[in-house]
């Protein structure tokens, strides 16, 4: 099978080395640009472009699909019976889904109809989902509503997952499962099934602002929150004018605190919220480095009894 892959992050690297370990001729591969990163700020490529490079795969980066000629010729001279994206970041132009024979097949992780978009992991984790899954479908112009050609089986949460292990885990299940859904798609054995639209949910695209810790909250939903949103946009809040990052927390037992109050107890920095009580673990206030709750607080005394986000 003759095929052409889009994709930028690790997950998609994955999915790219199983369609190579199983045999399948990948005629080129597509990828994000080369973007600055790290402190010298020096150009990198993404894992895909790494992994095709290392295994001899032409590459291409273009900065955009849309309204791209000489794209689309090169698309359609490669001749591939398939496409094949996983977490590519761009949206692929209707001309460009009409190309390959066979249609373009996309991993999505969640079990569509639910969590269509572009955070359907976090938004699972913030809906205290006992279970989840991956979804292998093809894909038309809307925001995954393509027909469905194969779901893994409900995928048991302990309710501890943070955002990134969690798709990493379900990715790497969809890579397992790529090879066999295109060979049952090019042999016939697997019928494209549409979605069932009265049932979706649909998630949003996730701004930095969504991390910022509103203490009136439970800390059952702040946990949630901080584990979706690792790593990025990561939670913060504010003290003293300077932003403060929590980077690891647990639900408390407490006494009653007001919202946003800290209050050391028997070593432990706590922090009040809606309902319920959260122990800091791990901190990093604005310009200094990430430390442990109790060193912070041995080098910020003041901060016993200081109120966050005000």
């Amino acid at each position: 099978m003759r095929i052409i892959f889009f994709g930028s992050p690790v997950e998609a690297a994955g999915a790219l080395e199983s369609l190579v370990s199983a045999g399948h001729e990948v005629a080129a591969v597509y990828s994000q640009p080369d973007r600055k990163a790290g402190r010298g700020r020096t150009k990198t490529p993404t894992p895909v472009k790494t992994f095709a490079v290392d295994s001899d795969l032409p590459v291409f980066t273009p900065k955009s699909l849309r309204n791209n000629e000489e794209e689309a010729l090169r698309l359609q001279n490669f001749q591939a019976d398939v496409f094949v994206v996983v977490a590519y970041g761009r949206i692929l132009p209707l001309e460009l889904l009409q190309i390959p024979p066979m249609g373009v097949v996309n991993i999505h992780p969640s079990l569509l109809p639910l969590y269509r978009g572009p955070s359907p992991v976090v938004t699972a984790i913030l809906d205290s989902r006992t279970e989840v899954g991956v979804t292998v479908m093809l894909l038309d112009e809307g925001m995954d509503t393509g027909p469905i050609l194969a779901q893994s089986a409900p995928i048991k949460l302990s309710g501890t997952e943070k955002g990134a292990e969690l798709q990493d885990r379900l990715f790497k299940e969809g890579a397992s499962m790529l090879p066999a859904v295109l060979e049952g798609l090019q042999d016939g054995s697997i019928t494209p099934q549409p979605q069932d639209d009265s049932a979706a949910t649909v998630t949003g695209l996730l701004d930095r602002s969504d991390g910022e810790i509103d203490w009136s909250a439970s800390a059952a939903s702040i946990d949630r929150m901080m584990r979706a949103y690792h790593p990025w946009p990561g939670t913060f809040t504010s003290w003293e004018g300077k932003g403060l990052k929590i980077l690891d927390a647990r639900t408390a037992d407490a006494s009653s605190l007001p919202a946003g109050k800290v209050v050391v107890e028997e070593n432990r920095v706590l922090v009040g919220t809606g309902s319920g009580a959260l122990e800091l673990m791990q901190v990093q206030l604005e310009g200094r480095q990430a430390v442990a709750a109790a060193d912070f607080m041995r080098g910020q005394p003041n901060f016993d009894g200081a109120t966050l986000g005000t």
